[in-house]
């Protein structure tokens, strides 16, 4: 297949006839069959490929007579839970399923443009959470490590996008659903003003808070689904006729250090001080209170407008609730509790925090937040579905509540492949100007391309770092290699650790330990499976342990530490670098 194309040049390619629609869509089409082979879960329903072939035959003839698309022959995909005519709505729950007459707004619009709708991607039941767990049609996995989750509840959206299916996907996001996927996938995550993009034709999760968005490779693609989408609907009484407010980009808020949070995952906090760190280059960065935006984003479930996803799934929650998803239905029952009261109450709450939220602007032009704190595998996610979901949403649930917009932007990878991102946050109808903020930190960010796409699970792995009887030609190194360990790479530490070699060890070995006077250390990585990882520790003997080694580029892996016993007697090489050169010494 030949290199994937974004959709503004996939565009332009077609209408300047260059390529043709039918050619594009051939080479989706067998994007996607190649990709069914890993997961096919991430769709619902998808159009025929005769279907297909006939839509794109049909944009080639309007461009042939003259006509210019702005989407010419683009395809994309749509969350389940947003209606395209011609496919059911299922919002990931058979019992619901209905078959619409006509396509939302927004599809209607991509549509006209000249856009070609594939099919219906899986989502989180009733778009009800962060991880893409909590669906019949199966559990879409990140793209890059099909261990961890893909992100929710626009799971399947965002690893169309991923995997290079289409150029973009229609997700949805109230609580942070366009954005978290993104983060983890490498993903821009557009998530417009309430408002900007009509949401007729879109089954409601909470209707007052409920955007349509995007997700794409690039901001182009970004602003060109924008300017196609977005337009005042009469239909739609959340609409609102659109504006473009400038940003002035000299003042960043973040939250305060003392108030970020990482749930044990030290890579993220690298990762986001190194993206501030390129921000500084743009901007003032100011540190800011952000206890008001966590007490607006607690309303959303700890507090009353839980009830008004109670309201939308009302229906089916009564007459089939066995058909809703178990812990859907747990988090959405708990509406039923709240009262009037509860409502008024926590509107006026809301207010009092909007209020404070919209002062912020007189002295911040955006705020720049971690989108996540962490990630999760998908089996830890099934361990304990409601509080790793609510983790993930800690730094993402105040958006909607406070009529903000964001986007959500690539910030680099962790060790285990998944994306880490930050959400770029601006008042209302501050999205083009966030897209511009996005590409000044893009250009500046020296990001590594995304990871290969995991295509057989394969990693689903550890990497583990060694700095001595395990090095490649080293007496332990069998223990390695029996083990089918794949050399990953030589790299050093970060800066802060010392290296001794251990007295009367046989064979000699040395004792890595974390001291911030120390210097880099020369190691080499291996990757094992899980399972092989798990035997490999069980032989590793004491004063030795595995533990968290960070590199010199602040990435971490596993690797050997020591017990602060292994130095009694021992000798400090530091100086020396490494093991090698300590072994070359003794000759």
């Amino acid at each position: 297949m030949t290199a994937r194309l974004s959709a503004t040049a996939m565009a332009a390619a077609v209408n300047a006839r260059r390529t043709s629609a039918v050619a594009a869509m051939q080479e989706t089409l067998a994007r996607i069959a190649a990709y069914d082979a890993v997961q096919p879960q991430i769709w619902i329903s998808r159009a025929s490929p005769e279907t297909l072939l006939a839509a794109a035959t049909a944009i080639d003839a309007r461009v042939a007579v003259g006509e210019v698309l702005p989407m010419a022959g683009v395809p994309f995909a749509a969350k389940d839970n947003i209606d395209v005519a011609g496919f059911q709505t299922t919002a990931a729950c058979p019992v619901f399923a209905y078959t619409p007459e006509t396509s939302s707004t927004v599809v209607e619009r991509l549509l006209a443009a000249g856009a070609i709708c594939v099919g219906k991607t899986n989502l989180d039941q009733f778009a009800t959470g962060l991880v893409g767990t909590r669906s019949p049609y199966g559990i879409p996995r990140n793209a890059s490590n099909l261990a961890y989750v893909s992100g929710g509840s626009s799971s399947g959206s965002s690893i169309a996008v991923a995997a290079g299916l289409v150029p973009f996907a229609l997700g949805t996001d109230t609580a942070g659903s366009g954005r978290v996927p993104a983060a983890f996938n490498h993903l821009i995550g557009f998530k417009p003003t309430k408002g900007r993009w009509s949401t007729s034709g879109l089954v409601p999760a909470c209707r007052t808070l409920d955007c349509i968005t995007v997700f794409t490779d690039d901001t182009a693609d970004a602003r060109l689904v924008d300017q196609v989408a977005a337009a005042f609907d009469p239909a739609d009484p959340w609409s609102k006729e659109l504006a473009d407010r400038p940003i002035a980009r000299k003042t960043i808020g973040v939250p305060r250090r003392d108030q970020r949070v990482w749930f044990g995952d030290a890579e993220s906090e690298y990762l986001y001080d190194r993206a501030l760190e390129m921000l500084a280059g743009l901007a003032d960065i100011v540190e800011i209170d952000i206890a008001p935006l966590q007490e607006a984003a607690q309303l959303l479930y700890g507090g009353p407008w839980v009830a008004e996803r109670t309201a939308a799934m009302s229906a089916i929650l009564t007459d089939n609730p066995d058909a809703v998803d178990p812990t859907v239905r747990t988090v959405v029952e708990q509406g039923w509790a709240k009262s009037g009261v509860d409502v008024f109450n926590g509107i006026y709450r809301l207010a009092e925090i909007k209020r404070h939220a919209d002062t912020l602007w007189a002295s911040l032009d955006l705020l720049a937040f971690p989108t996540t704190g962490t990630t999760y595998r998908v089996a830890e996610l099934l361990a304990a579905p409601v509080a790793l979901n609510s983790n993930l949403g800690f730094y993402t649930n105040f958006v909607n509540l406070l009529d903000m917009a964001a986007l959500g932007v690539p910030a680099g990878q962790r060790a285990n492949a998944t994306g880490f991102g930050i959400t770029l946050i601006g008042p209302a109808d501050s999205d083009r100007a966030l897209l511009d903020v996005a590409d000044a930190y893009l250009a500046v960010a020296d990001l590594p391309p995304p990871p290969p796409l995991d295509l057989e699970g394969k990693m689903q792995t550890v990497k583990l770092a060694v700095v001595g009887a395990h090095l490649k030609d080293m007496p332990l190194h069998w223990q390695l290699t029996s083990r089918n360990a794949t050399f990953v790479g030589a790299f050093e530490t970060a800066p802060t650790y010392k290296l001794y070699a251990m007295a009367d060890s046989v064979p000699p070995k040395p004792a890595l330990i974390y001291d911030e006077t120390g210097a880099a250390i020369a190691l080499e990585v291996y990757e094992l499976g899980v399972a092989e990882f798990g035997s490999f520790v069980v032989d590793v003997p004491p004063p030795l342990a595995i533990g968290t080694v960070t590199l010199s580029d602040g990435t971490s892996v596993k690797g050997f530490v020591a017990e602060p016993r292994a130095l009694a007697g021992a000798q400090d090489i530091t100086a020396l670098g490494g093991w090698r050169a300590f072994i070359a010494q003794r000759g």
